[in-house]
C-alpha cells in the first residue's frame, strides 16, 4: 500500500493483492521505520467497519501515537472493489480544518518496465503515462 501526504490530504493506493487482503481481513497496514527506537516509526491502515442498519457510510479518520488509520464502511469497499470505480473520495471536518481523503487502485504506469508494474491493476487510460 502506497501513501501519499500533501498537506492537508492522505491518499492510499492499493495493489490488487492488498484489496483482496482488506476484503478478506478487514485491514492492511504498514510501518515505516524511522529509526532505532521503538516510536520512531509511522503505522499507517485502511480498515473496513462493520456494517450495521442505519450506519454512517462516510471515509473517517483516526489518528494516535504514531498510527494514522482510514476507516471506510465494508460496503462502500465491496462496491469499490467490484467496481469499475477508480476510488472513493471524502472530506473530514478535523476541528483544525478539512483533510482530503483518497483511497484509490493501484493502476500499472504505461513509462514502466513490466518488473516496475507487478501486482497492479489494467491501466484503464492505454494513451497517457504516468
Amino acid at each position: 500500500m502506497k501513501l501519499r501526504i500533501r498537506g492537508d490530504s492522505l491518499r492510499f493506493r492499493l495493489s490488487p493483492s492488498e484489496m483482496a487482503r482488506l476484503l478478506q481481513s478487514g485491514r492492511i497496514e504498514e510501518t515505516v521505520h524511522f529509526g532505532p527506537e521503538h516510536d520512531a516509526r509511522l503505522t499507517y491502515a485502511l480498515l473496513t467497519n462493520v456494517d450495521t442498519p442505519g450506519q454512517d457510510e462516510s471515509m473517517k479518520v483516526v489518528y494516535g501515537p504514531q498510527a494514522i488509520s482510514v476507516v471506510v464502511a465494508s460496503i462502500q469497499v465491496r462496491a469499490w472493489a467490484n467496481g469499475a470505480q477508480v476510488g472513493m473520495y471524502a472530506e473530514v471536518n478535523t476541528g483544525a480544518g478539512r483533510l482530503e481523503l483518497a483511497v484509490e487502485k493501484d493502476f500499472a504506469c504505461l513509462d514502466k518496465s513490466t518488473a516496475d508494474n507487478q501486482d497492479t491493476f489494467p491501466n484503464p487510460n492505454q494513451r497517457t503515462t504516468c
